[in-house]
């Protein structure tokens, strides 16, 4: 009796992990766009002007997104209980840092500050899941779970932003995080193990972070600027080339250093570059759907911040049950190679079916559809592409593998952003000078016909999704190229202990 005890005890003690981890990456991902709703309240309360509004968002997504191979490598080498820790605790005293500001550059430092520890936090969560979960079929339904939350975190996000708006006040779209910290603290203070390594501890390569560092910074900040100040900007076409040059000297001196930050193998094994790409490509159609969909309801339909985020929840609620029955049925039976491209394939359908929405359009009629089919492509696609990411790779590197998912999410969603924001606001100009007078209904023509614009853009992201992991993933049977025999031999210590 009592030697059968240990497994259930060991398998509630997994299953309390995810849900550990989950409520981290649901703190994450919904940060990137619970704010968004805020932003009108905020700078009403503290007079800044139109254009430093964006910095609310950038600060975040700078710093988030210039730093999380660092985070990921840094939950290797310290361990990935203590990273993670540090990341609640360090992202719910920024949080209550910025719910608390009483200026406009406290609130930009703060919200910095949560893109700091973001990147510590957001690649533990997923390293942390996937040195867990070793057995293939609750791998499966734990990514479920995990990608489900990714997919729908930035929907999460524009309801809740809504609800603690207009109930409470824009301070709670950032006090809330200290609340879901405190629970998340305490479930991985009492059920997320600790990983003790035995034998030499590798060394930070720090070259390579500052090269990848300043690469990431340069290419988040380029297509920021560009989505503010337009492509023919010189600092951001400066930001995007300097970009370039620090990552090819940041490759290059990955295949000489001792210690490299991240392993070459980790990303040119096919599979996982299809899935960092498929992450990458649905990221950019995934921020897209959530700005212009958002713009069309407030504006067009008239809808509320609240009725706009309830108007996410049945994409979220289809988004949910395909990211369950693709990890625990499709997935084992038909792998990422049919799979993803199949999620694609829907993700084009939608956003060509979003394209037809016009002033006379209604929510049931022509919204809801489309909604639901994204979700549907939404929670096809991440779960699969999540799991393949850091399938077989060695736990040591488990960290940055899981980092360079986050990575292409975030430069994803920052290309896909910038360039549809873009392509939109040309459209809209296109139209208005087409068409003159510039009367109330001209103006709403406009903007529906650069919606539209958007919408056709993002379909073809997910075109060129479909095709890249329909070429480029492997069949089933196929196995992952990456052992432990084509890292560095100084990089490995000994097998790491688990400890509880």
């Amino acid at each position: 009796m009592s030697s059968s005890s240990p497994a259930p005890a060991a398998d509630r003690r997994r299953w309390v992990t995810l849900v550990v981890v989950g409520l981290a990456q649901l703190m994450v991902v919904l940060d990137a766009t619970v704010v968004n709703i805020a932003l009108p309240s905020a700078q009403a309360d503290l007079g800044f002007s139109d254009g430093q509004r964006q910095w609310i968002i950038t600060a975040y997504s700078l710093a988030f997104g210039s730093l999380l191979l660092l985070g990921g490598r840094l939950s290797d080498l310290i361990g990935r209980k203590r990273t993670f820790v540090i990341g609640l605790i360090g992202f719910a005293l920024a949080s209550a840092l910025g719910g608390a500001a009483g200026s406009f550059e406290l609130l930009v430092a703060a919200r910095a500050l949560q893109g700091v520890f973001g990147a510590l936090l957001a690649p533990t969560a997923l390293a942390v899941l996937t040195t867990t979960f070793t057995i293939p079929k609750e791998r499966a339904r734990a990514f479920g779970v995990f990608g489900a939350i990714a997919g729908a975190g930035g929907a999460v996000g524009l309801l809740l932003g809504g609800v603690l708006t207009e109930a409470l006040d824009w301070r709670w779209n950032l006090y809330i995080n200290v609340i879901i910290a405190v629970f998340a603290l305490v479930g991985a203070a009492l059920f997320v193990p600790s990983i003790v390594r035995e034998g030499p501890r590798p060394k930070l390569d720090v070259p390579g972070t500052l090269l990848v560092s300043g690469a990431l910074f340069g290419l988040v900040y380029g297509f920021s600027n560009a989505e503010t100040d337009g492509w023919d900007s010189p600092l951001s076409w400066g930001m995007l080339s300097a970009a370039v040059i620090l990552l090819v000297a940041f490759v290059v001196w990955q295949t000489r250093a001792t210690h490299p930050l991240l392993p070459l193998p980790i990303v040119l094994d096919r599979n996982r570059a299809a899935a960092y790409l498929s992450v990458l490509i649905a990221g950019a159609g995934m921020f897209g759907i959530f700005l212009f969909v958002t713009y069309y309801l407030q504006l067009t339909l008239k809808y509320s911040p609240i009725q706009t985020g309830l108007a996410f929840l049945p994409m979220i609620g289809m988004l949910v049950i395909a990211a369950q029955l693709g990890t625990n049925f499709l997935v084992p039976r038909f792998g990422p190679k049919v799979l993803v491209p199949v999620g694609m394939s829907l993700g084009v359908v939608g956003m060509l079916l979003l394209t037809l929405l016009d002033e006379h359009s209604t929510y049931a009629g022509n919204v809801l559809a489309p909604l639901m089919i994204i979700g549907a492509a939404m929670g096809t696609i991440m779960p699969a592409s999540m799991q393949t990411a850091t399938l077989g790779v060695d736990r040591r590197y488990a960290g940055v593998a899981s980092a360079m998912v986050n990575t292409s999410q975030q430069v994803g969603g920052s290309i896909g952003t910038a360039l549809l924001n873009t392509l939109a606001a040309t459209a809209a100009a296109d139209y208005l000078s087409a068409h003159t007078p510039p009367t109330p209904e001209v103006g709403v023509h406009a903007a529906l016909a650069s919606y539209a614009t958007a919408y056709s853009w993002g379909a073809g992201f997910f075109a060129l999704g479909a095709v890249v992991a329909a070429l480029l993933f492997r069949r089933r049977g196929q196995g992952l190229s990456l052992g432990t025999a084509h890292l560095p031999e100084s990089n490995l210590g000994a097998e790491p202990v688990i400890a509880h």
